[in-house]
């Protein structure tokens, strides 16, 4: 495999908005912009027996709906919800090409995120399966294409079990609308540095314990404060202030 060839026959099709036919790009040559207001590639489609589930997941990143294909899938939609340094998800963004090995090969990956390092496109499948030929040899040429922009590349397979079960209740909490300012002002104000859960739900007495409870979760999942997801997260866990 020849990195300049595939690098130099490297073009991609985006679907945009309102539009039937995709516009064709050198891969070069594609402005991220243009990329970031695309619209997915394909729908996700139901049938019966189908092994994944498909659907649609409110991203607070977004203030709109991103499609998945998998579960899998929707785990790293989460994971780049729960991200403070991300800030686009887009699901399906294009259709690349290249000739590699003397012959067209096809890809779509399945999402690009706008980091604070710049885009990065992301590619998700079973742990079991990257050992699969063709899945490699898709992904190797895929890697080449992209990090010849300068952008960064991520294969992502099954996270830590407890990781992912915090990230999905705190996600619960993401809709900011939904607290009080008055509370999270309470809170920003109270010292949250290195105290405990069950301490910082009983920071501000002021107010129904309950909707405390709620708003320290939401000032988790924004990354105004931070805490060991490696495990359950409990009453004990100590909370940090993130500057």
């Amino acid at each position: 495999m020849s990195d300049q060839g595939v690098i130099s026959t490297a073009e991609l099709q985006v679907r945009k908005p309102g539009k039937d036919k995709p516009e064709l790009h050198g891969f070069g040559e594609v402005r991220p912009e243009e990329l970031f207001a695309a619209a997915p590639w394909r729908t996700f489609r139901w049938h019966l027996g189908q092994a994944h589930y498909s659907g649609t997941y409110w991203s607070a990143t977004e203030a709109s709906h991103v499609i998945y294909e998998s579960r899998l899938e929707l785990s790293r939609v989460l994971y780049a919800d729960f991200d403070p340094r991300c800030t686009r998800i887009i699901a399906q963004p294009f259709h690349m090409t290249a000739h590699v090995d003397g012959a067209k090969r096809r890809h779509i990956p399945d999402y690009l995120l706008l980091t604070e390092s710049g885009p990065m496109v992301v590619d998700v499948k079973p742990a079991h399966k990257l050992s699969d030929d063709k899945v490699a040899f898709s992904f190797a040429w895929s890697r080449i294409v992209i990090e010849s922009r300068g952008w960064r590349y991520e294969v992502w397979s099954e996270p830590p079990v407890a990781q992912l079960e915090n990230i999905r209740f705190l996600a619960g909490y993401r809709r900011g609308w939904l607290f009080d300012p008055e509370i999270l002002a309470a809170l920003d104000r109270a010292d949250l540095h290195r105290v405990t859960l069950a301490e910082a739900f009983a920071s501000a007495p002021q107010f129904d314990a309950r909707l405390v409870r709620a708003s320290v979760f939401h000032q988790l999942w924004t990354g105004r404060l931070a805490t060991d997801l490696d495990r359950p997260l409990g009453s004990e866990h100590v909370l940090r202030r993130v500057p």
